[in-house]
């Protein structure tokens, strides 16, 4: 049994040690979702679909550049026949994977009231997160020929039931966790003191829980947990420490962050001796308008370029690309 452990730091025992010529290797996941309105409250409709169609330009573009996409698919993705076609002939290529994204407000069953706090899956009752989780991973299943080894909650919303529910699914790897974000001024987890390396959920040694990855960056970097949770009440100062490069959080995504403050990223997670990074965005941003960070064509084409950018400073320094199954084979678990 798991319950409660995702919730809390694991203890510095449950590291997990990968395979010696496993070496240091990247993990592109791709939060496969529907669009809907950042700003908004969620809600169980009004959500849309177009910008499946540029799917296929991004998967080729990773073939070029040597990356390997895991599209964790929520339900509205795995119930649009477009989707599961371009998704479904990239995993049979074996040029992609696909895994589980949970985003409680449009996947059945519809019992909770919707609201921020169930927008975490882990806030529901115990029983109903199951049945959501349940019926879209046969989905999956069904969909795509093949059961899933990997799980994102939507809004990284673990619970104390989850571990529990993923291993009775036979999921081997979880990325919910997004070490140095506290999520719980919303209702959601505290994530600000999980470490950034992949460790064991369980003592059977059966769910590695791969966070997605973020570091601290600057003058302050080796303070830096602690002293972003003695700062975070003060308005401006997380900024302010930041632009004196003092301390900056750096999560590896190009939605928000820079190639530059990324590869600053990259060099601190390398030569700490991270054995995986794991990269992340959200697939509306593929196309204009759909979230924050890609309002405008500019902003999609730099997306691009940020991940051509990353792929090709990654390749200097002799990290390439994995897959879950490899991670799953490296960790003996």
């Amino acid at each position: 049994m798991v319950t409660g452990s995702m919730l809390a730091p694991p203890p510095a025992s449950a590291a997990a040690r990968l395979a010696e010529g496993f070496g240091q290797r990247v993990l592109l996941t791709v939060d496969t979702e529907e669009e809907f309105d950042w700003d908004g409250p969620f809600r169980r409709g009004g959500h849309g679909l177009s910008h499946v169609a540029a799917l296929p330009r991004f998967q080729s573009f990773c073939e070029q550049i040597g990356a390997h996409p895991v599209y964790l698919v929520d339900w509205p993705i795995v119930n649009d026949a477009r989707a599961v076609e371009i998704i479904g002939d990239a995993v049979r290529r074996g040029v992609a994977e696909v895994g589980v994204q949970l985003h409680p407000w449009v996947n059945p069953p519809f019992e909770e009231e919707v609201t921020r706090f169930n927008s975490f899956a882990g806030n529901l009752p115990p029983a109903l997160e199951a049945a959501k989780f349940t019926v879209l991973h046969e989905a999956i299943v069904r969909a795509f020929g093949m059961a899933p080894m990997i799980y994102r909650a939507g809004r990284y919303g673990l619970g104390p039931h989850t571990g529990d529910l993923l291993k009775r699914a036979g999921i081997r790897i979880d990325t919910s966790v997004r070490s140095l974000f506290d999520y719980s001024a919303q209702g959601g987890p505290d994530y600000s003191r999980h470490p950034l390396v992949p460790y064991w959920v369980d003592a059977e040694r059966k769910l590695l829980e791969l966070p997605v990855t973020s570091v601290h960056w600057g003058l302050l970097h080796n303070f830096g947990a602690h002293l972003q949770r003695l700062v975070a009440g003060v308005p401006g100062m997380i900024g302010a420490l930041a632009r004196l490069s003092l301390l900056e959080r750096i999560a590896l995504t190009p939605e928000g962050v820079t190639a530059e403050e990324a590869l600053r990223g990259i060099d601190i997670a390398l030569d700490s001796g991270l054995p995986v990074l794991v990269l992340s965005f959200h697939s509306p941003s593929l196309a204009p308008g759909h979230t924050p960070y890609a309002a405008t064509e500019a902003e999609v084409e730099a997306l691009y370029a940020w991940f051509g950018a990353i792929y090709a400073a990654l390749g200097r320094r002799g990290v390439h690309s994995c897959t879950v199954a490899e991670i799953v084979a490296a960790s003996g678990g």
